[in-house]
């Protein structure tokens, strides 16, 4: 397959995923900038080497403002993207973003075990939250956060940014249309061999888990987009080579799901060893894939009947933009708090399933 026009792609997609208005309110600032302004919360290494550059990139989103713990970045931040005294914030004064018009979106880009608590805050204080995955450390938690930004009548979108990049949609369009058939099977694997063993990561509070939490939440994300289907059993086994380095947390987990169509998905997630990036989906007809499938950039498809190229974009810029884009239009987002909610669901039944050592079935949202 040849590559196609990036506009055009963007367009048609665009276009595809057009929903009926939801009624959240837009900011006298994006109503007269016709740009969403965005805040970041948390400058790790995310924020500083992905985000905030995007965010350099993006046609509808800004970056506004800031929130960081460490008084030493607030300089460094506000020269390099000339961002305003009033737009600076730590998180003691978090909550007074309830009196700053010009700020829109909260991008929580902080550890796993801290995004129900500044989502909380963050919808009370009247902003749209955009919240890095996974959601939250469990699924209670996740429905605290979407009745929270119900309440206060704000958007809640999860940073699922590979369901706005093209190869993944593409995918996405060939097992819906069934252009190769229906799908029998999924195969799907995320890992990589993690390093120090004093990061949050492997703290249970802060990542909520392990492997599984941090990556393998692609892959499962990769098979619930696909099929467009919710697991409704779960097998899942685990297994450790590094018990001191992993005492709080899952090292390798591999598990199967079986969704309601009786698509079948064999999927795994480490964090000992380098190499599992990819995922395989096999129909009737043919077979199509991504191998690297779940990088920041460089990935690469294949078909049955050849390959699958498209240029390569921002993946960050596109998924703010799409945000934004939502706030503006008042259209739904592709990736709501129920995305979310639904893979923690799923994330349970892996981690029942492997303390009961029984086939286990996903609780419904």
């Amino acid at each position: 397959m040849t590559s196609i026009n990036r506009r055009r792609f963007i367009g048609t997609t665009a276009a595809l995923s057009a929903a009926a208005s939801t009624g959240f309110h837009t900011s006298r600032a994006a109503e007269e900038n016709k740009t969403v302004n965005f805040a970041l919360v948390g400058l790790g290494k995310l924020s500083t080497n992905q985000l905030a550059p995007a965010l350099q990139k993006t046609k509808y989103a800004k970056l506004a403002g800031i929130v960081t713990g460490t008084p030493e970045k607030e300089k460094i931040w506000a020269n390099k993207y000339g961002i305003k005294p009033e737009n600076i914030y730590n998180y003691d004064t978090y909550d007074k973003l309830a009196q700053n018009e010009s700020i829109d979106v909260i991008y929580i880009v902080l550890p796993n075990g801290m995004h129900k608590e500044f989502t909380v805050r963050g919808a009370n204080a009247g902003k749209h939250i955009f919240c890095e995955k996974p959601m939250a450390n469990s699924s209670q938690e996740c429905r605290e956060m979407i009745v929270a930004c119900d309440n206060n009548n704000v958007k809640l979108g999860v940073a699922y940014r590979l369901q706005f990049e093209p190869h993944h949609r593409h995918c996405i369009e060939l097992a819906q249309s069934k252009q190769f058939g229906p799908l029998k099977a999924i195969e799907a694997g995320f890992g990589f061999k993690i390093g120090d063993p004093n990061q949050w990561r492997l703290d249970a509070d802060l990542a909520g888990g392990g492997a599984l939490m941090d990556v393998g939440i692609y892959a499962l994300n990769a098979c619930r987009y696909l099929t467009g289907e919710e697991p409704v059993a779960i097998s899942a086994q685990e297994t450790k080579t590094d018990p001191k380095k992993f005492a709080e947390v899952d090292e390798t987990i591999t598990w199967t799901m079986t969704m309601p169509s009786g698509v079948n998905c064999y999927c795994s997630t480490t964090y000992a060893f380098n190499g599992i990036n990819h995922f395989n989906a096999y129909a009737d007809r043919g077979w199509f894939g991504l191998d690297p499938a779940y990088g920041y950039g460089g990935i690469k498809g294949r078909s049955s009947k050849g390959v699958i190229e498209f240029d390569e974009t921002d993946q960050f810029a596109e998924e703010m933009d799409a945000f934004a884009k939502t706030i503006l239009d008042g259209t739904q987002t592709r990736v709501p708090g129920q995305e979310g909610l639904k893979d923690l669901l799923a994330i349970e039944a892996i981690y029942e399933s492997i303390r009961t050592r029984k086939t286990c079935d996903v609780k419904s949202v």
